[in-house]
C-alpha cells in the first residue's frame, strides 16, 4: 500500500469512527450542562482514535459486521480520554496542553475535570452495555460474546490494568531509588498497553475468535503498546512541542525514569521498530484475512507523529 493510499485511507476510517463517537455523546442540557461540556470537551479535542482503530480493524480483519461493535469503539475512546483528563491534573502530571489546545482542568477547573474524568469513565460503560440490544436476544453465543468483551474491557481499565500500572508510576515518582527496568515495563504494559489489548481482544471477542487467535491478539497488542509507549518516551526528548500539541520534556521536569534513561535515543529507537515489526511479521502476518491496513497502521507508530 502506498503511503498516499494509506494516508486517505487513514483519515477516511478516522472520520468514519468520529461519526460513531458523535452518536454516543450526550447532548449539552439540563442542570448538569457545563459538566457535559467538559466532558464533550475532552473527547472532541482529536487525536488520532488509535484505540478504536485498532478495534474496528481487528473486528473486521477476523469477519466481524454488525453494528454491536460501534459502542465499543465509543467507550474504549471515552475511557482513554477520561485517563488523560486526569492524568493532566496538577495532582498527576500537571499539564496544561494536550492535542494543541488547554488542557480541561485549565478550562473547567481541577474540580470540573475530575468530575468530567468520572462522568466519562460511567457513560464508557453505559455505551457499552448498549451493544447487548444491538445482538440477536435470542443467541446465546452472541450475548455471550458481548458478555465477555465488556468483562475485558473493565479488567484492562481497573487495577489490573491501566489504572494499576498508573498508581504504580505515581508511588515511583514520591521515591528516592530508581525504578527498575521490571517495574518499567509493568507500568507501561498496563499504563499503556491495558487499553491497546482491550482494543485489539474486544474486536476478536466480538468477532467470534477463538482462544488461540485473542492469545495472538494480546502478543500483538503488547509490542503494539509498548512501542507506542517507547515512542512516546523519545518524543517527550526530541519532539517539537507545535507538533505533538502538547508540552515536550515533562519526563525529566517529573524525574521519571524512561526507556529513553534506560537505553539511550538510539536504542530506544531501535526498540521501537523491533516491537512493531515484531507485531506485524510474527503475529498479524498468521490471521486470516484483511489485515494489510492494520499493517501500516501500527508499523506508522514506530514513526508517530501528530
Amino acid at each position: 500500500m502506498e503511503k498516499q493510499e494509506f494516508d486517505s485511507l487513514l483519515q477516511a476510517k478516522t472520520e468514519e469512527i468520529d461519526r460513531i463517537i458523535g452518536k454516543f455523546l450526550p447532548r449539552e442540557e439540563g442542570w448538569q450542562k457545563t459538566l457535559i461540556q467538559a466532558m464533550n470537551y475532552s473527547v472532541l479535542a482529536g487525536g488520532k482514535r488509535l484505540r478504536p482503530m485498532l478495534m474496528l480493524e481487528t473486528y473486521r480483519m477476523l469477519g466481524g459486521r454488525g453494528t454491536e461493535i460501534q459502542p465499543f469503539l465509543a467507550a474504549i475512546e471515552m475511557i482513554h480520554t477520561y485517563s488523560l483528563v486526569h492524568d493532566d491534573l496538577p495532582a498527576m502530571d500537571n499539564d496544561e496542553y494536550r492535542r494543541g489546545r488547554e488542557t480541561t482542568w485549565k478550562v473547567y477547573g481541577e474540580a470540573g475535570a475530575i468530575l468530567a474524568g468520572d462522568g466519562l469513565l460511567n457513560l464508557a460503560f453505559e455505551t457499552a452495555a448498549g451493544a447487548f440490544a444491538l445482538v440477536d436476544r435470542g443467541d446465546p453465543a452472541a450475548l455471550a460474546r458481548v458478555a465477555d468483551a465488556l468483562l475485558l474491557l473493565a479488567q484492562k481499565a481497573g487495577y489490573q490494568g491501566m489504572i494499576g500500572g498508573q498508581s504504580v508510576d505515581v508511588e515511583a515518582e514520591g521515591r528516592k531509588e530508581p525504578v527498575t527496568e521490571a517495574q518499567l515495563n509493568y507500568i507501561h504494559r498496563c499504563k499503556t498497553g491495558a487499553l491497546i489489548v482491550a482494543s485489539m481482544q474486544v474486536g476478536g471477542i466480538l468477532a467470534g475468535a477463538d482462544g488461540e487467535t485473542l492469545r495472538t491478539l494480546e502478543q500483538c497488542a503488547e509490542d503494539v503498546g509498548m512501542a507506542f509507549q517507547i515512542r512516546d518516551d523519545i518524543l517527550d526528548v526530541s519532539g517539537d512541542s507545535r507538533e505533538l500539541g502538547k508540552p515536550v520534556g515533562s519526563d525529566e521536569e517529573n524525574h521519571k525514569q524512561t526507556y529513553v534513561t534506560f537505553y539511550g535515543l538510539e536504542e530506544a529507537g531501535r526498540l521501537v521498530e523491533t516491537l512493531s515489526e515484531e507485531a506485524v511479521n510474527t503475529y498479524l502476518r498468521i490471521m486470516k484475512g484483511d489485515h494489510e491496513f492494520l499493517d501500516h497502521l501500527i508499523l506508522m507508530l514506530a514513526g508517530r507523529r501528530k
